[in-house]
């Protein structure tokens, strides 16, 4: 089976870890810092804070700003369920605005009729990998007083407007999963130009604990717990991983890159389906994701597509099940009603794979087998 995306180790990566294992540190020693300082001078970032996985990176985005009962945020409902399930622990509501059907990304011209003196951020996210337009975001959240978190967890490695993500939003959110761009196996991190939250972030992710500005005579054993915080510390193995893989992060959007365009190169003159947009000289994708929307008199039969697919060896998937069609969001009240676009969106997508090790012979199978099929 052909997989629709998988991680890339080479032996670097693999000594890499090997040296942490062998030395004092596991957890909390330099590798942590040493990853955090690459990853935010490689995105242009002043800070970074390293967390165990995309899911702690996104609550402890929400925390930092103070986001509490009774607030809103506004993001899109073609996500993954932690962008908004992250709110909703930090007692918030999440308002879903519908997408743009030629990106997947939000639709930012409904963004400001769904603003209320109940929101406190916008949420944008960067599907597939492909930035949303930051500059109208920040325009719009600039004018009412909000926060922009960005959902960057497919994007690492994309570019807006001659900047690398991680490196505009007030605070950009980065997961490391295997599948993603790089991985640290699971692990995220939270990017920021604000020294206010990057230091309430490391406090928040050990327990709320500090041992700055303490008073000598107290010992040197003594720490103060000041916020209520958790435990999303990010190991030294993982950070080791990371600090290897993010030395081979541009020629793997390059190698993502390449692929995409194959794919839609020959997909061109196909009829019975949309391909995605390539880059732009504004917009360089991470292409995390390469996803084909299925044509109308097609899309109605993508269950079948989806099983022979899989059926003849091409590990095909589906990203995302809109999150308010899911059943703990309807109890709650969401509804299609607005989001239609997303739905729709959704009723036709496939994704097919795309990964830095994928071979050419590979990538024609997958090809030969989405024409044979559908």
């Amino acid at each position: 089976m052909i997989p629709y995306g998988r991680q890339s180790i080479n032996q670097d990566d693999i000594d890499s870890v090997v040296e942490v294992l062998r030395s004092d540190y596991l957890t909390q020693g330099k590798k942590v810092s040493e990853f955090e300082e690459n990853l935010a001078r490689y995105c242009g970032s002043k800070y970074a804070v390293a967390v165990s996985n995309g899911t702690a990176a996104l609550h402890t985005a929400f925390n930092v700003i103070g986001l509490k009962e009774g607030d809103e945020f506004i993001t899109s409902p073609l996500t993954f369920v932690a962008t908004s399930n992250a709110g909703f622990w930090q007692g918030a509501k999440p308002v879903f605005v519908d997408i743009d059907l030629d990106t997947g990304n939000i639709d930012v011209d409904k963004i400001e009729e769904n603003i209320t003196s109940k929101t406190k951020a916008i949420v944008p996210v960067d599907y597939t990998g492909r930035p949303v337009d930051l500059d109208r975001i920040r325009e719009i959240a600039n004018k009412h007083n909000l926060s922009v978190i960005e959902d960057a967890c497919q994007a690492l490695g994309a570019a807006y407007k001659g900047s690398k993500i991680g490196s505009i939003s007030d605070l950009t959110v980065f997961s490391f999963h295997p599948v993603k761009n790089i991985t640290t196996g699971e692990g995220g991190a939270i990017l920021t130009n604000s020294v206010e939250y990057y230091k309430k972030m490391k406090r928040f992710i050990t327990h709320g604990i500090t041992k700055e500005g303490l008073d000598e005579k107290l010992g040197p054993w003594y720490f103060d717990m000041v916020d209520l915080g958790v435990n999303y510390r990010l190991t030294d193995m993982s950070c080791a991983l990371g600090v290897s893989q993010l030395k081979r992060l541009d020629s793997f959007v390059e190698k993502r890159f390449e692929i995409a365009k194959r794919y839609n190169k020959a997909f061109k003159d196909f009829g019975n389906i949309i391909t995605p947009k390539l880059d732009t000289d504004d917009i360089q994708s991470a292409w995390h994701l390469y996803v084909i929307r299925l044509k109308k008199g097609v899309s109605e039969k993508r269950l079948e597509i989806f099983k022979k697919l899989r059926e003849s060896g091409v590990g095909v998937h589906v990203h995302h099940i809109p999150v308010h069609m899911h059943n703990y969001y309807k109890n709650l009240g969401y509804s299609s009603v607005g989001l239609e676009n997303a739905e729709d969106f959704y009723n036709s997508i496939i994704s097919l794979p795309l990964y830095p090790d994928l071979s050419l012979e590979d990538q024609d199978f997958v090809i030969d087998s989405i024409k044979n099929i559908i």
